[in-house]
């Protein structure tokens, strides 16, 4: 009986951690939340509180990735990324955005901004839109996930982390934040400074330029690593300053559609 106890709670366990290979790690979303709420209006703040309870943005952050283990939200799969097979020049990108029907990071941002908005939504729905939201706005400040279709956004890219076997994608979203040993606060404290005008171009920015961004320097990390190559202290050195800053963008980011919607 207590065999069987102990391993239920390991099943239920593994079934809640999140798939580092699909987002930005546990820390990374938490980071970028925490810096989305230190920039919400007072309105905002008042509005989401109303939606997500006493859970608070930086923990519901990792909401999208964890239902992963339930089959009811399968369909939501391909909605924390866009495939994006080449360097695209800004133009060539919005072009392709106006096409775009797939179910993907970009239609599924514009369709939960949309739903949010409206008046008539159910408590149901908000909070699920709210949560998806948040994680999307912040997964694709992580530049694989504009990655190649044929190897999964840097997933097929096998690699070593300090001599352990790991994979491009995981590199981004958790192993190189993980590698600096803060936890999330403490690490949320060491980026996050900007200046009002920094904050108010960030927020500007369409989501097509999100993309934009996240593309080409997607292109710039497959073209700086071949399969098998052992990264460690000169991989962070050279690439933990366009991380920490696609976190802190990422959190800019997201209080300014947080505030549209709800301020």
């Amino acid at each position: 009986m207590k065999k069987h106890f102990f391993k239920k709670i390991i099943l239920i366990a593994l079934l809640y951690v999140p798939l580092q290979s699909m987002a930005w790690g546990t820390n990374g979303h938490r980071i970028c939340g925490q810096i989305a709420d230190s920039y919400l209006t007072p309105k905002a703040r008042k509005a989401i509180q109303s939606i997500l309870g006493p859970e608070s943005i930086s923990i519901t952050s990792n909401w999208a990735d964890f239902i992963k283990s339930d089959p009811a939200y399968n369909y939501m799969y391909n909605w924390h990324f866009i495939d994006l097979d080449k360097a695209y020049t800004y133009p060539e990108l919005q072009a392709y955005l106006k096409q775009d029907t797939s179910a993907d990071a970009y239609t599924k941002m514009n369709f939960l901004i949309t739903g949010l908005k409206k008046k008539n939504l159910s408590e149901a729905n908000k909070l699920l839109y709210l949560r998806m939201l948040i994680h999307i706005v912040e997964d694709v400040h992580q530049p694989l996930h504009t990655g190649h279709t044929t190897d999964k956004g840097g997933n097929d890219i096998k690699v070593q982390w300090f001599g352990k076997e790991s994979n491009l994608h995981s590199v981004w979203d958790s192993q190189l934040i993980d590698f600096q040993q803060l936890s999330y606060t403490e690490y949320t404290a060491m980026i996050n400074h900007t200046t009002a005008a920094q904050r108010v171009k960030l927020q500007k920015a369409p989501i097509s330029e999100w993309l934009f961004e996240s593309n080409q320097l997607a292109e710039k990390l497959y073209a700086d690593v071949k399969p098998g190559d052992n990264l460690s202290y000169k991989y962070n050195f050279k690439y933990i300053e366009i991380l920490n800053n696609q976190m802190l963008k990422a959190g800019i980011r997201l209080a300014g559609v947080l505030n549209k919607i709800f301020g």
